[in-house]
């Protein structure tokens, strides 16, 4: 019998860890340094490479994806090494997916030239806003023009390209966003990433919002008309919402970020990268230490792991629901059960429906349109919270 990770897929995750600015919104674990010294970096990579492909030895990998910070900073030399060592490691899938996530500031002609002869197949790219005022109120470094620049490179080298953009932003309208998003869909080729701007703490504007900062956000009215008009103006373009903050014409999804969503496997390597791997069956969560310096030293002897914990079987359940529900598929009912050993609450799903907040049957549960704005509250009425 298959493993329940398999249902998922194998995929892995590189986190580069550094920016040429933090912006004031992110929590990722990001640090600007003025100087990285390439080659040790790549030395680490293939070293934990080698580690984690001796303990999952003969799976499929069907995806590679480069996060961050802004994996666009990295020696074209460093992503070819980890992409050779990576085919060496593992079998690979006939339509290995290889995403490198990039910010328009950092982007070279001859840099993405580089990546792509090195097995990079798709691009991510962070706009993030499509009006230089409201980019720099968000903290970033280029302006419209750059972004749009950018954008040609990618196209021009890569078939797959998407980019990320922030809304419910300081004094946006419904108009102003509905603009565009519609100037949005005019560039894409294949899929955006749309998310709605939270306040995260830690943060620069989390400070700034707990001091009564960072006027005219959005009240939950009208961040959920936003949402609505997301929905529909892509769906007019061809962009179907496969998840809550995700959307792309038919066959175009991001397949590493399904492996998350579907449950399935997946190691993380870098600093502060997290994984989930199933090993003598039983499936672990894994996180790398924070400190790129630390890191470092870890590696070098000979493990960059800070915490690799046993998932208990129920806590494994409630990660699936977590992470399935955000998907238009939702998950597989008789999945959840073999996980946690019992049926979900037949009366919560039945409050849940008559709500409309899940779709009636109990074959997949998933979520209404009006459910994904309502996640959190789905989730905890399923788990009895």
């Amino acid at each position: 019998m298959p493993e329940d990770w398999e249902t998922g897929g194998f995929g892995l995750y590189i986190h580069w860890p550094f920016c040429q600015a933090k912006c004031p919104y992110c929590d990722f674990n990001s640090h600007v340094s003025p100087q990285v010294d390439h080659a040790r970096w790549q030395r680490a990579y293939l070293a934990e490479l080698d580690r984690v492909g001796a303990e999952t030895q003969g799976r499929v990998l069907s995806t590679v994806y480069f996060g961050g910070g802004t994996p666009s900073l990295m020696a074209p030399e460093t992503v070819n090494a980890i992409l050779e060592r990576v085919r060496r490691l593992w079998p690979v899938s006939n339509s290995l997916e290889v995403t490198l996530e990039a910010n328009p500031g950092s982007v070279e002609a001859g840099r993405f030239a580089g990546y792509h002869a090195a097995g990079v197949n798709r691009i991510s790219m962070g706009i993030q806003a499509l009006n230089n005022h409201d980019l720099q109120r968000l903290g970033r470094i280029h302006s419209v023009e750059e972004a749009r620049a950018a954008f040609d490179i990618a196209r021009g080298v890569f078939d797959r390209v998407s980019f990320d953009l922030i809304y419910a932003r300081q004094n946006q309208s419904l108009a102003d966003w509905q603009s565009e998003l519609r100037e949005a869909l005019s560039m894409a080729v294949d899929h955006l990433s749309l998310y709605q701007l939270t306040i995260e703490e830690g943060t620069a504007f989390g400070d700034r919002y707990a001091r009564g900062g960072l006027r005219g956000l959005p009240d939950d009215d009208l961040s959920a008309d936003m949402y609505q008009v997301t929905q529909e103006v892509c769906a007019q373009a061809g962009f179907e919402g496969y998840e809550v903050s995700n959307y792309s014409r038919p066959g175009e999804e991001s397949r590493h970020n399904l492996i998350y969503w579907r449950y399935g496997d997946y190691a993380g390597i870098g600093p502060g990268a997290h994984g989930r791997l199933t090993l003598g069956g039983q499936r672990h969560a894994t996180e790398s230490w924070r400190n790129p310096a630390r890191w470092l030293d870890a590696v070098d002897a000979g493990n960059g792991e800070s915490l690799r914990d046993p998932v208990s079987c129920a806590d494994q359940a409630v990660e699936c629901l977590l992470m399935g529900l955000r998907l238009v598929e939702g998950v597989d009912a008789e999945r959840v059960k073999r996980l946690s050993g019992q049926n979900l609450s037949t009366e919560s799903v039945a409050h849940l429906q008559d709500l409309g907040l899940l779709d009636p049957g109990f074959a997949r549960i998933r979520t209404t349109p009006k459910g994904r704005m309502l996640l959190n509250s789905v989730i905890a009425e399923l788990l009895g919270d």
